[in-house]
């Protein structure tokens, strides 16, 4: 799978919650850094994430390859929609760590979250 696709199906993955689809583009030890729920396990980070979230929706706004790296950024408008149906949207940037068979190792979520601290 090439980092373009793998983009494509993490976004559409996590769009439509399909948790154990995102889960599998990790390494069975690949971790979330996220600004909300900290440092954990791809596998509970994203289960936490669907235990929080009534739906998502996902725009897309670019793909950022480093060149001679195993880096690459996502960015795209996230509008979260969360159990208690309150709506947050933000900006945000998802910074992949891969292998070099473009398995997810480490994924950082950077964003502001003054408004989703708010509602959560």
């Amino acid at each position: 799978m090439t980092k373009e696709e793998l983009t494509k199906k993490y976004l559409e993955y996590l769009e439509n919650g399909e948790i154990d689809k995102v889960i599998q583009l990790f390494t069975k030890d690949g971790v979330v850094v996220s600004p909300v729920y900290g440092t954990m396990l791809a596998k509970e980070f994203y289960y936490k994430l669907a235990e929080d979230t009534k739906s998502s929706k996902l725009y897309f706004d670019g793909l950022f390859v480093e060149e001679n790296s195993n880096r690459i950024s996502i960015l795209f408008d996230y509008h979260w929609t969360l159990k208690n149906s309150k709506i947050v949207k933000f900006k945000v940037v998802d910074i992949l760590e891969l292998t070099l068979d473009n398995q997810i190792e480490k994924l950082t979520i950077i964003y502001d979250t003054v408004n989703a601290r708010k509602v959560l």
